[in-house]
């Protein structure tokens, strides 16, 4: 049965500027798509991968689970971009060690976790981009580091929100203050306090279940 034509011109779309046109087709023949919801959880930590997500449009906030189920953001991926994580989870064929959800309404690529071994040797392509995808996790996880060992929690809290602004493309950040201490690895409390006092010093605005940045 052939595929369907949005299929492939998704695909051809969001991958034709990184990949091989002889991949892109062997892509489109070996892979499923998956529709996600805003907040929608896409691995647990515990859970076993079988296929190789890629993030065609939207974007997920990848983050670190300890056993009493608190969270520490590590990084965000978005159109284009794989997770560095999940590709170790596959490669070793162990259980997942981070939790991924949807920020906004995302469209996943799923690959097999077997195509993606037959790549590496195939595709120069897929072995680029591979590489250069833990590269950027790397520089993005050293950053989180850099931010909880070097910035104060205030300066770690104005640049998460600016980080999210940039992100979802919108000065208005709809998240509660116990969903952003949760990110932060810090209190309710404690956050709600921060972002009063960035609301006196005129970097934001708050309201209900909102924050509104007053630039970027």
């Amino acid at each position: 049965m052939p595929l369907p034509n949005s299929k492939a011109t998704t695909i051809h779309e969001s991958l034709d500027y990184l990949l091989e046109d002889a991949l892109i087709e062997e892509i489109i023949k070996d892979s499923q798509l998956r529709e996600v919801a805003q907040d929608e959880t896409i691995i647990h930590a515990g859970e076993r991968m079988t296929m190789i997500p890629i993030v065609l449009s939207g974007s997920i906030k990848v983050s670190r689970e300890n056993d009493e189920g608190e969270e520490l953001l590590l990084y965000y991926i978005e159109g284009g971009d794989t997770c560095a994580m999940s590709l170790q989870c596959c490669m070793r064929q162990s259980a997942s060690e981070i939790k991924a959800i949807a920020l906004e309404k995302s469209l996943l690529l799923l690959i097999p976790l077997e195509r993606m071994e037959q790549w590496m040797h195939k595709y120069r392509s897929w072995r680029e981009y591979i590489l250069q995808s833990y590269h950027t996790r790397l520089m993005e996880m050293l950053d989180t580091i850099d931010a909880m060992a070097f910035l104060r929690l205030d300066e770690r809290l104005y640049k998460y929100l600016i980080d999210q602004a940039k992100l979802l493309g919108t000065l208005e950040i709809n998240l509660t203050h116990q969903q952003i201490a949760e990110d932060l690895h810090s209190s309710r409390v404690v956050i709600s306090r921060l972002l009063k006092q960035l609301e006196t010093s005129g970097k934001i605005e708050l309201k209900r279940n909102k924050i509104v940045l007053g630039s970027i």
